[in-house]
């Protein structure tokens, strides 16, 4: 019983280290954030933190995963029971949702910019743990979709559009937003298509 309450003690740490990494992560980057400064945000010793994980690299793809992962579940949630483009429409109007939390999005972000810079460093793993993440959140969204690779292309295409837009800060009822429709999908509404073309 007593083993059982200090794994759980353990695992709840855990989590709080990864919530934790995922907020300086996403506003330090790999590089420019220290496992002091999320050790210090959990209220651990750097000591107990190489407890829970092996490295820096280790609680940079745990907090990636997390992101991709509450991606998914955000997808999932908001499109059960449909497909095609009900399902794609449901996914877009939730992601814009999602994206407002800016920890969220710029964790996303955080994440394609270490890649490059761990590459540089030669540290190859952050980008092949990234490159899992982000083909099985593609797969997991194709399928639901309707399984077609291009519908799936230009699904993740306007979500890099609406990441962009989100982090340069373009209000809401900015023209830029125009060509989305109510439910975030590019072009589903012809008069804000219309609207864009005029201005």
């Amino acid at each position: 019983m007593a083993k059982s309450s200090i794994r759980m003690s353990a695992e709840e740490r855990r989590e709080s280290v990864v919530r934790a990494a995922l907020i300086e992560f996403a506003r330090g980057g790999y590089h420019g954030t220290s496992t002091e400064a999320i050790a210090r945000r959990v209220g651990v010793s750097q000591p107990y933190l190489f407890r829970l994980f092996p490295g820096k690299q280790a609680i940079f793809a745990a907090a990636a995963e997390r992101c991709v992962e509450e991606t998914w579940r955000v997808f999932d949630e908001a499109s059960a029971g449909l497909s095609g483009e009900e399902a794609a429409e449901a996914m877009s109007g939730a992601y814009l949702s999602l994206v407002e939390d800016r920890d969220q999005l710029m964790m996303q972000m955080q994440l394609y910019v270490s890649v490059f810079t761990a590459r540089v460093a030669g540290e190859e793993e952050i980008g092949e743990a990234a490159r899992r993440l982000w083909e099985n959140l593609f797969d997991r969204v194709r399928i639901r979709i309707g399984g077609d690779m291009e519908d799936a292309t230009r699904f993740f295409a306007y979500g890099m559009l609406i990441n962009t837009l989100v982090a340069l800060g373009y209000p809401p009822d900015h023209r830029m937003w125009t060509g989305f429709g109510e439910h975030g999908e590019p072009g589903a509404s012809g008069e804000h298509g219309e609207s864009g073309a005029s201005e």
